[in-house]
């Protein structure tokens, strides 16, 4: 009983250290409850998410490995093939954001001293010709200001003259506002043996895309935006032509997290019989994107490019009708699911953007990268994508010009 006391005593005076050595007290905001404000979220995104998907992610987390889950992932595998009209069997969703996708595609595609061709008239161009080049690709790239489109000659000079293993587009820039067209560069890629890359994160659902019809080798989105779900995850499908590539590297890509030999383990897309524990998916993410996807295919791809491009040429008349200017002049080469507005000429943008937020909780943008300062950026995709929603945006932004101080000169 002797030792049984002497044993407690000394356990009680290592917990009283343990304790006494916690010089930090809780924080004040920590012992206050959540609080999260509603706003009509009119940016390039994230939108606003539809009650049904919220209710998804709200379900019991599952193990990432259990059998459900698996039948889940699988689900958004098919989805996916009908999202990105492919059929492909190399399809899965990223454990993250966009820029996830877009890493995943060019560490596995491409080895350190090959060359890459990024088009570049916006952000999204950028982003990946540093990541490129961070990873030691030979990286060339043709640029054009925001809001410039290249034509199938320009990129195929430019095929010719760097011979790319990989060529990238923007197909939704949305930092500009365009929609780049996509057709025939497939062609012009497979005759210069070079995979083609395309980031539809901002187009995917508002715009027309056919993966295998227009001959994308890599094709990635985000969730965040016309499909409603929430941020954080990024649907990518590779077809033969690009696995092959991928399959067949000298060197292991860069990131062991987005490896693509251990991903397509993870969502069942190799010859394993077994899938092995790779990382930990966002399980809850898992679930409001397959819900997400359900949703696309309930309403049909077709009428889902129909009411995004409806919506987007009243919200274009309304903003014409308030005296203001669009600043991509082709209407076929305007973005359905975010549209720019040349900044209107005496006033300071980021006021106007700021007496939205008071005065209505509507959030719209500047612009980003190259067109930060040109811009102004309304975007009205999936959940938020009605003409009573293009209303509430004109409303406030008639209310901000109204009351925003005009600078002269």
């Amino acid at each position: 009983s002797f030792l049984i006391l002497k044993r407690s005593a000394t356990l009680g005076l290592r917990i009283q250290r343990a304790m006494s050595s916690v010089n930090i007290p809780p924080p004040e905001c920590m012992l206050r409850p959540l609080e999260v404000p509603y706003r009509y979220l009119f940016g390039p995104g994230p939108s606003n998410v539809p009650p049904r998907i919220l209710a998804a992610g709200a379900r019991p987390i599952i193990g990432h490995l259990h059998t459900e889950m698996y039948e889940i992932m699988n689900d958004i595998k098919r989805g996916i093939q009908y999202a990105f009209q492919t059929n492909n069997h190399m399809t899965l969703a990223m454990s993250g954001s966009g820029h996830t996708a877009m890493e995943c595609a060019v560490f596995n595609t491409v080895e350190p001293g090959e060359s890459v061709l990024v088009s570049i008239n916006g952000v999204w161009g950028e982003r990946v010709a540093e990541i490129a080049e961070r990873m030691g690709a030979k990286v060339h790239t043709m640029v054009k200001s925001p809001g410039g489109y290249f034509t199938t000659e320009e990129i195929e000079k430019a095929l010719a003259k760097h011979k790319p293993v990989l060529f990238f587009l923007t197909h939704g820039e949305s930092s500009a506002g365009l929609a780049h067209p996509v057709d025939n560069v497939g062609d012009l890629c497979l005759r210069h043996n070079c995979l083609f890359l395309v980031d539809s994160v901002a187009s995917l659902g508002a715009s027309p895309l056919l993966m295998d019809q227009q001959k994308i080798d890599i094709l990635y989105t985000g969730s965040q935006k016309a499909l409603n779900a929430p941020p954080g995850t990024a649907p990518i499908s590779f077809n033969e032509r690009a696995c092959h590539k991928m399959f067949n590297r000298k060197i292991k890509p860069v990131s062991y997290l987005l490896d693509m030999t251990h991903l397509s383990n993870y969502w069942g897309n190799d010859s394993k019989s077994a899938r092995e524990y790779h990382h930990t998916g966002p399980v809850s993410g898992f679930f409001a994107l397959r819900e997400s996807l359900a949703i696309l295919a309930e309403k049909g791809l077709e009428n889902s490019w129909r009411q995004h491009r409806e919506v987007a040429e009243y919200l274009w008349k309304g903003i014409e009708d308030l005296g203001l200017k669009l600043f991509i002049k082709d209407k076929d080469l305007r973005l359905p699911s975010v549209t720019t507005i040349a900044i209107p000429d005496g006033y300071d943008w980021k006021e106007l953007l700021a007496y939205m937020m008071k005065h209505h909780q509507v959030e719209m943008t500047g612009g980003l990268g190259p067109s930060i300062g040109m811009v102004i950026r309304v975007g009205l995709m999936g959940y938020n994508c009605s003409k009573f929603n293009a209303d509430k945006a004109l409303t406030a932004l008639a209310d901000a010009l109204k009351h925003c101080p005009k600078r002269r000169g």
